[in-house]
């Protein structure tokens, strides 16, 4: 998408909005004359504009005056107030991209006034890397066109999937929530490999590489786990013996059960 003449503006660029904005850069979407953002703090501003070559300033309510996509990056219990900040400068032109959990877009709708297009995204950290899951969904008054632009922004830090706005707090359980399962199964795995006399970093790599590969077969084949499980599965080889003892310890329903709380939570949150 050609974001040419389109300018963007990060509302609490911190971690996740940092992450985004860099990107965004990077992939030269944005320039240093159309991309912009907001801190808390003017030393913070400060070193952000240093590391990024953009302005960064501290006043919400101006930083939108002229900005045609408006990404809040802010924490989830203080979005309300943010958005009821910007209130005067805000147009039904603009669009409005939320990253943060658990905050629903009638609640950013609320604050804004109606008939402003709000776009809900739910990013993880492997966006870091650009190796990030993004799921989005549309407010109310959000178009097919909005939606096009938010995949177009999330597009460089990895992948994205549209949903409807009640999966969001199962999103944000999976996939935001997600990567810290991962590593503790990683860190597991790396044990064991020291365990049965692996040393430690060659064991950490054996269990990262053999993770991301099996996570990119499932992705680049489209092949249910089951099926991909079972063609390593020999007859009375090594891995059923593993596998049986994964079963043993209840691994798939733990998981499961993690998930699940972890949605309840968002749930929670999400009410308040």
């Amino acid at each position: 998408m050609d974001f040419s003449g389109k300018r963007i503006v990060v509302l609490g660029a911190g971690k996740m909005g940092g992450i985004l904005l860099k990107a965004l850069l990077d992939k030269k979407l944005f320039t240093s004359q159309t991309a912009s953002a907001t801190v808390q703090h003017e030393d913070r501003a400060r070193a952000l504009a240093a590391k990024l070559g953009v302005p960064v300033g501290t006043d919400n309510l101006a930083a939108v005056r002229d900005a045609d996509i408006i990404l809040i990056g802010v924490k989830p219990q203080v979005v309300g107030e943010v958005a009821e900040q910007i209130r005067p400068n805000i147009r039904k032109s603009q669009l409005v991209i939320s990253v943060a959990a658990s905050v629903h877009t009638s609640q950013i709708e609320k604050a804004l006034g109606d008939g402003v297009p709000v776009v809900r995204a739910m990013p993880n950290t492997p966006c870091v890397l650009g190796a990030g899951m993004t799921a989005l969904c549309k407010g109310k008054f959000a178009t097919a066109q909005h939606m096009e632009i938010a995949t177009a922004l999330f597009a460089p830090v990895g992948r994205t999937v549209v949903v409807d706005e009640k999966h969001m707090d199962a999103v944000t359980a999976l996939s935001a929530s997600g990567p810290a399962y991962i590593y503790i199964i990683l860190e597991s795995l790396a044990e064991a490999g020291v365990k049965v006399g692996l040393p430690r970093d060659v064991a950490t790599l054996l269990a990262s590489q053999t993770a991301l590969g099996a996570a990119t077969v499932v992705l680049e084949t489209g092949d249910h786990p089951a099926l991909l499980k079972d063609a390593v599965t020999t007859p009375a080889g090594c891995t059923i013996d593993g596998i049986m003892e994964l079963e043993e310890g209840k691994l798939r329903v733990t998981l499961i059960k993690a998930v699940v709380k972890a949605a309840q939570r968002a749930k929670e949150l999400a009410q308040g």
